[in-house]
């Protein structure tokens, strides 16, 4: 069993979700542009319709009561509510999040809003991106408009969503919008990215007190392929660039040192201005956990990217480490070809307990893409998702009896939807969407999590 109040929730991204990407005044994002390039998303796929939530939120939110969530983690799109990315805000596109907001409340449906979910303004693509310091006073700007309008009905608040996805998979890979493959750049944006952060934090502590403000990291254990020096200088580079640089900033207040040296090559890391970093270590109530995986990496010639690979052409995200190879561990993979290692979650908390200043943890998100099948009385039977789910509930269970200050799990996703560069071609939604009618249907694992919720705990092994 959970200790009482522990949150149960689900997860989605606004972009991945709402469609009408030009309906009530919204502007173009990135991703807007990107999904018309081509070879950029597979199959030609795009979000302009995506599962249509903004039409149904409505019977969204009535899927979530009958769940049984007490909290919906959801993104809000920038370009909905400054469709240029600054001046005024749009007042349509900030109605649909208070229709939203008050259809969860009535449901007593806790939300959680990200602020941002990589749908960047493409008019401020176009002015530099996240590559440019100004978008991070302009996201300031964006935080304190939505947080000055809707703070009074939502308490819990995150940031940004997973940055070094936006800075190293956005600017350095071109996996993601808008596509570019500058490293210098990425890592310019890497940092910006955590200024805009601490912006925001410090813009919405000034309008409200109360509210319950994090920052939200994508976190992986990292294991060397082997014990030689190659294989750990791999493990110790993976491990700055995708959770040190991050979690160094957001809760010591400075980049680790050899990262910093890692990047040299790349970058004289100019931008990093005096007080930058007492910005980004502004205080926070709580952090946010994504977490899916465990990377296994090899330092050797020769080491071959095996693991989240990329849908389509793409370059390397791991700048001035881009040698790196990424090896299967052995263990079993979901769609994504990403290894089930619950293990790897338990290291992940453990070490933010020891290593890091004490502070409540979530996760934000958590979940698998099987390859789902329709039977022929219309049911989705996918044992394969509630056992991952399972898996990682019972090391939260442990972590929380051990004394980890775990407050919350929050499965990803609650629908199918846009899997960005994937298309719709992957689904990790408790809820079944078919794409072409919008009919919404619960998949087993669903209704095994809406137990696990009304029992508070895990009654017995997934089915």
């Amino acid at each position: 069993m959970f200790p009482t109040g522990f949150v149960w929730g689900a997860a989605t991204s606004a972009y991945q979700v709402e469609g009408s990407i030009s309906a009530d005044g919204r502007g173009t994002s990135i991703w807007d542009t990107f999904c018309r390039q081509d070879g950029r998303i597979v199959g030609g796929d795009n979000a302009g319709v995506a599962i249509d939530h903004y039409n149904r939120y409505a019977e969204d939110v009535r899927l979530m009561a009958d769940l049984g969530l007490t909290a919906y983690r959801f993104s809000v799109s920038w370009p909905r509510i400054q469709p240029d990315g600054s001046g005024a805000y749009n007042a349509k596109g900030l109605d649909f999040y208070k229709r939203l907001v008050d259809e969860l409340l009535g449901y007593g449906i806790d939300p959680w809003l990200t602020l941002y979910h990589w749908d960047l303004p493409q008019a401020l693509e176009d002015a530099g991106g996240w590559p440019v310091r100004d978008t991070s006073k302009r996201f300031a700007d964006f935080a304190a408009t939505v947080h000055a309008e809707l703070g009074d009905r939502v308490r819990n608040w995150s940031t940004v969503n997973e940055p070094w996805c936006s800075a190293f998979v956005g600017y350095a890979s071109g996996e993601h919008a808008p596509g570019r493959r500058e490293p210098a750049a990425a890592i310019r944006a890497a940092h910006h990215l955590n200024l805009a952060h601490g912006l925001a934090v410090q813009a919405m502590r000034a309008q409200n007190a109360d509210s319950q403000i994090g920052g939200c990291v994508n976190l992986y254990a990292i294991t060397p392929a082997t014990g030689s020096e190659e294989d750990a200088d791999a493990a110790r580079r993976i491990d700055g660039l995708q959770n040190r640089f991050f979690l160094d900033a957001l809760l010591k207040g400075g980049y680790p040192e050899d990262v910093l040296k890692d990047l040299g090559a790349v970058t004289d890391l100019d931008f990093i201005e005096d007080g930058d970093l007492d910005v980004i270590a502004a205080p926070l109530d709580m952090l946010l956990i994504n977490y899916y995986s465990r990377f296994t990496v090899s330092g050797a010639p020769g080491g071959a990217l095996s693991a989240a690979a990329a849908p389509t052409d793409s370059g390397s995200p791991w700048v001035g480490s881009e040698h790196v190879g990424f090896v299967n561990g052995g263990r079993p993979v979901t769609a994504m070809g990403w290894e089930i290692d619950g293990a790897g979650l338990r290291e992940v908390l453990d070490r933010l307990v020891a290593e890091y200043p004490r502070i409540p943890l979530y996760i934000s998100e958590n979940g698998a893409a099987f390859d789902d099948v329709v039977a022929e009385d219309g049911t989705i039977h996918d044992p394969e998702r509630a056992a991952y789910i399972d898996t990682h509930l019972r090391v939260c269970h442990e972590a929380v009896e051990a004394g980890i200050p775990l407050n919350g799990y929050f499965a990803w996703s609650l629908m199918d939807n846009f899997e960005w560069a994937w298309g719709y071609g992957k689904r990790f939604g408790l809820v079944y969407v078919d794409y072409e009618t919008q009919i919404r249907t619960m998949k087993s694992s669903a209704l095994w999590y809406a137990d696990v919720i009304r029992h508070g705990g895990l009654p017995g092994p997934a089915e």
